[in-house]
């Protein structure tokens, strides 16, 4: 990675730090947005070296501001800001909490898309990585509107990597399984409290549907983007790929509704 020039969203916290420290230890130039102020002075702090600016990927402004920090020339573009969205019954999702999650999900990779596309076609080996889910790969009870974006972010890569292949940029999605860290946990929290169930049931479950019977670790994705931006992987694109341990089944025992 070493003089590439990397633009992570939401990358002060979580897979966007991880990616961040990996590639800016590696000799990159990163450039991260994070809506969590506090995140991004504890990344400031730590990481001098790692540009890091507090933007919303909801807000066009914000994005433009960022991406003006960047300059006119870019290599990579990783679209990692996401929300986990409600976790409810489709009929008992407030609607100002399903548009939240796809602006963010999936409207936050748009605006981060279209500006760098035009600073990607100056750059060197161009690539843009999406962050979507193995839930964009199946569907998942009490998460639809995560689901919704997720999907559809794989929708969005396609066509991307059918507009800039012939430019020699290449567009492709990771679909992770559950990652380890306090996203999940949280996720498990109000998934057990909708259902009704301990977050040590429910955590084991996840953990069951997945063959290898485990939570992904942050660096496995940061092994998986490192071989996306290698040589040998300049003619992979338009590629939803999977990481996670050949998940099975996202449901064991949903109970109808009563």
């Amino acid at each position: 990675m070493k003089d590439r020039r990397i633009a992570i969203t939401a990358g002060a916290s979580g897979i966007g730090r991880a990616l961040a420290e990996a590639f800016a230890a590696q000799g990159a130039t990163v450039h991260v947005c994070d809506a969590q102020e506090a995140a991004v002075d504890d990344l400031r702090r730590a990481h001098p070296a790692i540009r890091a600016t507090c933007a919303d990927v909801t807000s066009d402004a914000d994005m433009e501001r960022f991406f003006s920090g960047i300059g006119d020339s870019l290599d990579v573009l990783i679209n990692n800001a996401g929300i986990a969205g409600p976790t409810a019954r489709c009929e008992a999702i407030e609607p100002d909490d399903w548009v939240r999650t796809i602006d963010v999900n999936l409207n936050g990779a748009f605006r981060a898309a279209r500006l760098a596309i035009p600073r990607l076609r100056r750059g060197t080996d161009p690539a843009i990585v999406m962050m979507s889910s193995n839930a964009g790969l199946f569907g998942c009870p009490l998460r639809s509107p995560y689901v919704a974006s997720k999907w559809a972010l794989i929708g969005l890569t396609k066509t991307l990597a059918m507009e800039l292949g012939p430019e020699g940029i290449t567009v492709n999605a990771i679909c992770p399984a559950s990652v380890e860290g306090p996203r999940i946990r949280g996720v498990i929290a109000r998934d057990a409290a909708a259902r009704g169930l301990s977050d040590d049931v429910v955590a084991a479950e996840y953990k069951r549907q997945s063959s290898m019977r485990q939570f992904i670790q942050p660096e496995e994705i940061v092994g998986m983007v490192t071989y996306l931006l290698s040589p040998l992987a300049r003619n992979v694109s338009g590629q939803a790929l999977a990481l996670d341990g050949h998940t099975e089944g996202l449901w064991s025992d949903l109970e109808p509704a009563r």
